[in-house]
């Protein structure tokens, strides 16, 4: 065993798509796949020209790529607004009525834009931003839910070549604060309040607190979506202005020029900047530029979701995150896809409201969580048969690898064994999907992220940069640039070469350790940082994991290590039950025993605690950071905890441990 991936990870089976989705595929077979992505690595210039073709560049491009780590430029010379590849390009085409975004609101109201009203909508922003001073290069921080207007925002961003920041509007004043004060925003997008579970987040108020330390913000812009007898706004002369009124004023001639008829930019022209949190606790800004961000998303979305004329596409994930970035809003939205999306949680008013969502729409294609998954199985296959799920035709997950145990539950309960699963590895650094399995080339095996996407020259090597052989783990690594990379991190190129390309020499380095079979299949099992050295011997959290939740009573798991100094680090796992069992001494002896049998009595736990749940961030990955401590005994939780979703999640563990 290497860096802690082991045979209990390993899966035999595999599930072939059927005839019928085959028959109807975008690429129908691995020779297909295998010809293609060969043409991608031999032949990069001419497959992303002949790929690129159905996007809006206003000039070709004349050098396909250039690099010199860590700096990397791709399709130079090219002149393009991304918006134009999302919207006007549309407009003389049948997608002009097509449903671009179908919402539906907590609550349970419905709103529909076409690509002819979600045009028309950028237009009317853009120009209110233009009147307010917005020009390319400037930075515009977004903090809004998950309303149309979020994509709004970003592509009336685009469309001035202005640089949009977007913070999640799950975190606080200080996450904000520190967001936009670090890329310098001029201009805030809000809204008054947002819907969570049936109670309202109050965004302004928070956003307020935040604005009086943030000097370099001159404009805010505000959308009404609760209303004032839920959501009173205080807005500040001069500076606040409402979304419904600045939109609809009578905008200056240059305005309605840069809207309605944008300039187009350098390919290398910086689209957006993505906080992501750091090892240190110092989130980083990822800052993605134009063409090849484009590309990427525009690529792995058409072959990925396979995506036709008549799907409805639902990403479960939140525009804040580089998923809904790339998978919500430019990837979908450049191939001409009906996107739908959802305001809520996934279990309010009820554990079916996903199940009513996908059968009342029609939802064709459906991209979620291993987090939401494992929810899902939790709360119990009932509310799923309550609702006819025959629409789904494709299934996919994203943000963490999901064990076998749940991708056969969700390709069996929510996929009725039909729907292919793409399972998909690529990080918020890397733009857009590195690994996954294109749905009707290949088969898919439980638990493995696939094979490589076009471009991607991906690798499993040892400490050394020598590539490990077919089944050994080791560190996941990408050997050369690829266009939809993050340029750097804003304000800290250094932070950006030490981060990912000083550790081995010449190539990307993940984080994460993997391995690849020999059917070159990828299985990837998350962060190196996440293996434990227990009495020497080296145990991946994520195989730990992998064993708990195959276990019948067990939905989710966590497993972290705490200090110990006669094994140097003691194994700590946390457990959230299914609920129809019972949390006793019997279950946790039952629960060692079984990790024995899967892994090893040298993997059995040291403490095996219950929770009733995990603490988690608003985009679902467990915070495993918080769970070493607390199973550490620290007093105070260190770091920036902004993420986290739930904080009563901690409370309870801390209580029980006292």
């Amino acid at each position: 065993m290497t860096d802690g991936i082991s045979s209990v990870l390993k899966e035999d089976r595999k599930f072939h798509p059927s005839k019928a989705f085959t028959d109807h595929a975008r690429l129908s077979s691995r020779m297909a796949y295998d010809s293609l992505y060969r043409k991608s690595i031999e032949e990069p210039e001419e497959f992303w020209r002949d790929e690129t073709r159905d996007l809006h560049f206003r000039e070709p491009f004349k050098t396909f790529s250039e690099w010199n780590l860590p700096k990397a430029k791709f399709f130079e010379g090219a002149k393009l607004n991304v918006s134009e590849s999302c919207l006007d390009r549309h407009l003389t085409t049948s997608a002009r009525t097509r449903a671009a975004i179908i919402w539906e609101g907590e609550p349970g109201e419905v709103r529909t834009l076409t690509y002819f009203e979600l045009h028309r909508e950028v237009v009317r922003l853009a120009a209110a931003m233009a009147d307010l001073g917005i020009k390319p290069g400037d930075r515009v921080a977004i903090y809004l839910g998950m309303v149309p207007e979020a994509a709004i925002a970003m592509l009336a961003c685009a469309r001035l070549g202005a640089t949009h920041s977007v913070v999640f509007g799950g975190f606080s004043s200080e996450a904000l604060r520190d967001r936009i004060n670090d890329c310098g925003a001029k201009l805030l997008l809000t809204q008054d309040g947002a819907w969570r579970r049936g109670s309202v987040i109050p965004l302004k108020k928070m956003a307020d607190v935040a604005l009086e330390k943030t000097p370099s913000i001159e404009n805010v812009i505000v959308l009404t979506r609760i209303g004032a007898q839920k959501a009173p706004l205080e807005m500040k002369a001069g500076r606040d202005h409402h979304w419904h009124e600045i939109i609809r004023k009578d905008h200056s001639e240059d305005a309605k020029k840069r809207s309605q008829h944008p300039d187009a930019f350098d390919a290398e022209h910086p689209l957006f900047i993505l906080y992501t949190s750091g090892s240190t606790g110092k989130p980083k800004g990822l800052l993605h530029t134009s063409a090849g961000y484009l590309a990427g998303v525009h690529v792995t979305s058409k072959y990925i979701f396979d995506l036709k004329e008549g799907d409805l596409y639902w990403c479960t994930a939140d525009v804040g995150w580089v998923t809904g970035h790339s998978y919500i809003v430019y990837g979908p939205l450049s191939c001409g896809a009906s996107c739908f999306m959802y305001e809520g949680a996934p279990n309010f008013p009820n554990p079916s409201r996903m199940w009513r969502l996908i059968e009342k729409h029609g939802v064709t294609i459906f991209y979620t969580a291993p987090t939401a998954i494992r929810a899902f199985m939790r709360w119990g296959d009932e509310h799923v048969q309550k609702h006819d799920l025959s629409s789904l035709r494709l299934m996919g997950s994203v943000g963490e690898p999901i064990n076998p145990e749940a991708w056969v539950w969700y390709h069996k309960t929510i996929g009725g064994d039909r729907c292919p699963i793409v399972d998909t590895w690529w990080q918020t650094e890397t733009g857009s999907i590195m690994l996954s399995t294109l749905p009707g080339a290949c088969y898919s095996k439980p638990g493995s992220t696939g094979l490589p996407l076009f471009g991607v020259d991906i690798d499993v090597v040892d400490d050394r940069g020598a590539p490990a052989k077919a089944g050994e783990g080791g560190k996941l690594v990408i050997k050369k640039p690829w266009p939809s990379m993050a340029r750097t991190i804003y304000g800290d190129e250094q932070r950006f070469f030490d981060t990912y390309w000083k550790p081995l020499e010449n190539m990307y380095f993940t984080g994460d350790g993997a391995r690849r079979d020999e059917d070159g299949y990828f299985w990837v099992v998350g962060r190196i940082d996440d293996v434990l050295n227990v009495a020497g011997h080296r145990i991946g959290t994520a195989e730990i994991e992998s064993a708990l939740v195959s276990h019948p009573s067990v939905a989710e798991a966590a497993a972290v290590g705490r200090p110990d100094d006669l094994k140097g680090q003691a194994l700590v796992v946390f457990v959230t039950l299914k609920d129809s069992h019972k949390a006793d001494e019997t279950l946790k002896k039952q629960i060692a025993e079984h990790i024995d049998r899967e892994i090893g009595k040298f993997a059995r736990p040291d403490e095996i605690r219950f929770a009733n749940a995990l603490p988690k961030t608003r985009s679902g990955k467990i915070m495993r950071r918080l769970l070493k401590e607390i199973a550490a005994g620290a007093v105070e939780l260190k770091g920036d905890t902004s993420t986290l979703e739930d904080f009563n999640a901690v409370a309870a563990l801390r209580s029980d441990e006292e």
